[in-house]
């Protein structure tokens, strides 16, 4: 169970600790971890975001927040990346759909195993909640935040923890 008291699966990682790789494809298909994201064009930090549904209103608000200031999240220093239980073709037609010119992960199967590991999985449902994690450019977990389904994320957050950086 996350501290706001959502039942999720899985441990939340502690800031300060390694936070956990992942190998998952994108909505093209092509594989992505953690760890080329950190190094892919030298070295930086990753936000990695976790939504429960692609299609949904309030995650649709929030990646387009995003995608409306993708020079904040993806550059030089940093790389978004969102990441669903959704399968891979629902994230291409969703990304096309919205124009997300960022990574957007399918954690379908094994189903939720990466947002078990990050403890956003939602067993019961079958999704993540909304989960953030700010991870620098040495792999370690340096700013997280978990919402409910529900609850939208406040896009200031983001911007305060990538200028703690």
């Amino acid at each position: 169970m996350t501290d706001i008291g959502i039942p999720t699966e899985g441990a939340l990682p502690e800031v300060g600790t390694p936070a956990p790789d992942f190998r998952l494809p994108d909505q093209h298909g092509q594989e992505v971890s953690l760890t080329d994201l950190l190094h892919d064009g030298g070295n930086r930090a990753a936000l990695v975001v976790f939504y429960p549904f692609a299609f949904s209103g309030t995650c649709t608000g929030e990646l387009c927040e995003i995608r409306d200031d993708l020079g904040s999240f993806a550059n030089d220093d940093v790389q978004v990346v969102g990441i669903s239980c959704d399968p891979k073709h629902a994230l291409r037609a969703w990304s096309d759909a919205e124009g997300y010119r960022f990574p957007l992960l399918s954690d379908f199967w094994p189903h939720g195993e990466v947002a078990r590991r990050y403890g956003v999985f939602m067993p019961g449902l079958g999704f993540a909640t909304r989960g953030s994690f700010l991870v620098d450019s040495t792999g370690v977990l340096r700013w997280s935040t978990v919402q409910g389904p529900g609850q939208p994320r406040d896009p200031q957050a983001y911007r305060d923890a990538l200028a703690s950086l």
